[in-house]
Parts: C-alpha cells; structure tokens; sequence
C-alpha cells in the first residue's frame, strides 16, 4: 500500500487513509445500490441502541463531566499541556474569543429557535402543559442543558487527551495517541490503527450529518425568501455548492481569507442575537438571561439524570420515550465531532495548564450558549403566547410559531424573524450565516481529517485533502438521498448508530489520562511553591 500511495503522491499513513477510504466509498455505493435495506438496518440500529444503550449515553457523559472537574481542582490541574517550560501561545483575550467563536457555530443557528418552541408546544416532562409558564422555563432549561456544559464536556475530554498527550509527550495528530499509556507503541500497530480509522469515519459522518441539516436550513430560508422550494434536488444543490467553496479554499490555501471569513460570520450572528434583543422586547429578554441562569443551575441535576425511565409506563410515549429523539441523539451527534473540535481547541490551548483548559473551554461556550437562547428561546415563546392569558389576548396570532416548527424544523429560525422589521434582510443574513458557518466547517473538517490520517499538523498534498472534502459533501448527499420526507429522523438514525462506537472509544480515554497523570512528577510541573507569610 505504500507504494501505492507514492504513486498517488500521497503523503500519509497508507492503511489508514485506504481503509478509511475504502469503508467511505462502500458505504455511497451501498447507499446507492440498497438505498432501502440500508435505512432499515439504521433504524433497527437505532432503535436497540436508545432502547438498551440510552441510559449508557446520560450517564457517560456525566461521568465525563465529573473528571473533567476532579482533573481541574486536583493536584494534576497545575500540569502544562505542552513542556514543563512552556506557557500559553495565545492570551485570554484571544483563547476566549477562538473558544466564543467555536461555541457559537452551525448548531446554535439551527436549533436556537426550534429546540425552545418545540418543548413549550410539546413539554417533555409528565404533568406540563403546552404553552404554560412552566413549559417555558422547562424548555429553555432543557435547551440551555444539551447546548451547554454537557455538550462542552464531549469536546473538552478528548481536547485534554489531544492538548495532553501530542502537545506534552510530542505524539503523533492520532485519536490513538491518547492511549499511548494504555498501548505504549502499540499505538502504531494494528489497535492503534483501528481506533484512529473509526475516529475518521466517525468524524466524517458527523460532519456530513451537519451539512446535511445545514442544507436543509438553507433551503428553508432561501425558500421563504425567493420560493425556490425545499426539495431534496434543492437541497442537493446547495450542498454541492457549499462542498465546492469549501474545495476551492483547501485548493487555493486560503487559511487568512478563511479565518477572516469565519470572523466575520462570529461578527454577523452575534449582531443577529443584538439584533434581536434590540428590536424585541428587551426588557424582557435582558430579565430572561438572569432567570436563565438561575433555571439551568437549579434544574441541571435533575435533567443531567433523568433519562425517562417511566416512558413505557405511558401509552402516549411509545418506546424509550422523548430522550431517544432528543438527548441520545445529541451526544451522539455531538461525539461524532469530539475529534474535530477536541483538536481544534488542543491546538490553541498548547501552554496552559489542565485547570484552565477545563475551566475556559468548559464555561465560555456555555455561558455564550445561555445567552444565545436565553434571548431566541424566550423571545420566540413570547411570539407564541406564554400562559392562556397572553394566548387569548393574541387570537389566531397564538401558536403560529410552533405550528412553523412542528411543520418544518429548518424552517424555524426565518418564521421567527418574519416577526421583525427588515424582515427579509435579516433572512438573507441568517441564510448567508448559516451557509458560511457550514463552508468552513466542512473545510477545516476536512482538514483535520486529513491531520489525522498524517499525524501530524502540517497540511499533506492538496489533493489528499480535496478527496476528503469531496467524501464529506457525497456522504452528506447520499444521506439526504435517504433520508427523504423523512429528514431529520433518518439523520437521527445513521448518527446514534455511528456515534456509540465512538462514545465507547472516548469513554476509553479517561483511564488514559489518570495513568498519565499518575506518572507525572508533579514536583517538577508545579507553577510555583507557596509563599511564605513573610513574602507578603
């Protein structure tokens, strides 16, 4: 295979890249060939994995959150994730803003107004009404909760496990080299190789489900704008024409012009969000970020545990219940992207100690994404009505919103704006953001990917990169091909059965880590020695 790879003048590890390339072109031609048995092993896949497994997936993610919190505030919190000489390459200020700048991306755009409106008109918990004030404290709690430190907890484990083992041990750019401790240099053989192509594969599909979404919310808006419909030939068209910007900036090498590009978006969604705190009702929304904060930490560790167990004790909630839908599907999505974004945010974090990677990638994401639906959520019920009073009052105006929501979840961040001024200036924006968050996502996707077949961080050949590129816009085609009317819950489907493998595989990192920890001489990676009284 490596000779092959010479010829093909390729620049990385052969049976990584052919394998994983290998398994990617099967499954499109698969997809092509049994379209039908194909979805149909995806939804049975599915199904048995959040019957059986879905409590395995909310307690998981809990357990990863505890060490992430015991790894800060332990002895092991001053150890310097790169050199024991070296310090951060980059200041708070900017740490902060590179870390704002990931937690706001294509997810927040998709479901900032979906998620809330869904769980106000359809509330989750037993014993709620619809549109109650209770439902609407419930809804943005339960967004605040899958948007918020859990899902941060899924990108900060294996981000600390890449900023502690390639920055500090000098690894290769692999998923597997976070199990150096456990494999030793069996990370190079055939167990190291395995853990780093269902890394890749796992990546890839995650990122292909993204675009999948994000074409369909572009239809959406381009729809509602200029009545282009929203079919899967649309659809198909626009994310051929995102996969092609994103194959153009991995061919012209435009690292500045991207990293401009993808300020500029940051720029363009936060003025959406003052945009929107601006010309709606701001005093209500400025009282709904204080009481947001106040919900989420009050209801966090009830929501964190509770996983529905009572569902199949309701005739109205057939199967595993509400969270097979929701919470399953999220980290499972949410892990499919760990290596992505976990490297993205080890990159920037090479200097700085355990403690402050954990607090600052854990938090400043958070903290923006309860902001962000603490103003879309509640501005969005308000639209719809909260409480029976306020609905009577607004006639036929009273559940507009979340009927656009139940009838196209795409479709719910541009049926909320059509209650603004500017109306279609501000859908042209939010469709130019949603589109440009996705180009450069699937281009840096791509690039990692690419990392990851190399090990290192040094770009390989153009056209090594263009093939993976081009690979996340087919497998993102073909999904939506099979997805059809079925949209979002067949993207459900593929997700849940992809991300458990690479749940188990992240899970797997935290033995990793502690014998890391254990074999540190923290003496010598101390910050300093306590002062005595005297210095003072």
């Amino acid at each position: 295979m490596k000779a092959f790879a010479d010829r093909l003048g390729l620049r990385t590890d052969p049976t990584i890249f052919f394998v994983s390339a290998g398994f990617t072109i099967l499954f499109v031609l698969a997809l092509v060939i049994f379209p039908g048995p194909i979805g149909d092993a995806f939804a049975t896949g599915r199904s048995w994995i959040v019957a059986n497994l879905g409590w395995f997936f909310i307690l998981g993610v809990n357990v990863w959150l505890g060490f992430l919190i015991w790894a800060a505030i332990s002895r092991h919190g001053h150890i310097r994730l790169g050199p024991k000489d070296s310090r951060p390459e980059y200041g708070n200020l900017s740490w902060f803003t590179m870390l704002f700048a990931g937690g706001i991306g294509t997810v927040l755009m998709f479901w900032g107004v979906a998620e809330p409106i869904s769980h106000f008109s359809k509330p989750p918990l037993p014993g709620v009404a619809p549109y109650s004030d209770e439902a609407a404290k419930d809804a943005i709690s339960i967004a605040v909760y899958h948007l918020g430190l859990h899902t941060w907890t899924i990108f900060t484990l294996p981000g600390l496990g890449f900023a502690y083992f390639i920055n500090r041990y000098d690894l290769p750019v692999r998923v597997s080299s976070v199990f150096y401790p456990l494999l030793k240099e069996g990370i190079n053989g055939p167990i190291g190789k395995a853990i780093d192509i269902a890394s890749i594969l796992g990546t890839l599909f995650g990122v292909a489900v993204s675009l999948g979404l994000g074409s369909s919310q572009i239809a959406a808006g381009l729809d509602a704008l200029l009545g282009t419909g929203d079919g899967t030939f649309v659809k198909i068209a626009i994310l051929t024409v995102l996969t092609a910007v994103a194959i153009t900036s991995i061919v012209a090498g435009l690292d500045k012009g991207v990293k401009l590009l993808s300020n500029i978006n940051i720029g363009m969604a936060v003025g959406l969000m003052v945009f929107v705190l601006i010309f709606g009702s701001t005093l209500f929304l400025l009282r709904g970020i204080v009481q947001t904060v106040g919900l989420y930490l009050t209801n966090l560790p009830h929501l964190a545990f509770w996983n529905d167990m009572l569902a199949n004790e309701n005739p109205d909630t057939p199967g595993w219940g509400w969270q097979g839908s929701w919470t399953v599907f999220y980290w499972a999505w949410t892990v499919t992207w760990s290596p992505f974004i976990g490297l993205f945010v080890a990159r920037i974090s090479r200097g700085r100690t355990v403690r402050e990677f954990v607090f600052g990638v854990l938090l400043a994401p958070s903290l923006f994404t309860l902001i962000w639906f603490a103003i879309f959520g509640w501005q969005a019920m308000e639209f719809d009505g909260i409480g029976q009073a306020a609905r009577d009052a607004m006639g036929d105006q009273a559940g507009q919103l979340s009927q656009a929501v139940s009838d196209s979840v795409p479709l719910a961040m541009f049926a909320f704006f059509e209650h603004f001024p500017f109306v279609h200036i501000v859908q042209g924006i939010a469709v130019i953001v949603v589109a440009i968050f996705f180009a450069t996502s699937s281009d840096s996707a791509s690039l990692v990917v690419d990392m990851l077949c190399t090990g290192t961080p040094t770009p390989g050949p153009v056209h090594q990169r263009v093939f993976w590129g081009a690979a996340e816009g087919l497998v993102a085609a073909m999904l939506i091909v099979l997805a059809g009317d079925a949209g979002l819950t067949a993207l459900q489907q593929v997700i849940t059965v992809v991300g458990l493998p690479i749940f188990i595989l992240v899970s797997m990192m935290i033995p990793s880590i502690i014998k890391g920890f254990a074999l540190e001489d923290i003496d010598h990676v101390s910050i300093g020695k306590r002062p005595k009284l005297d210095d003072f």
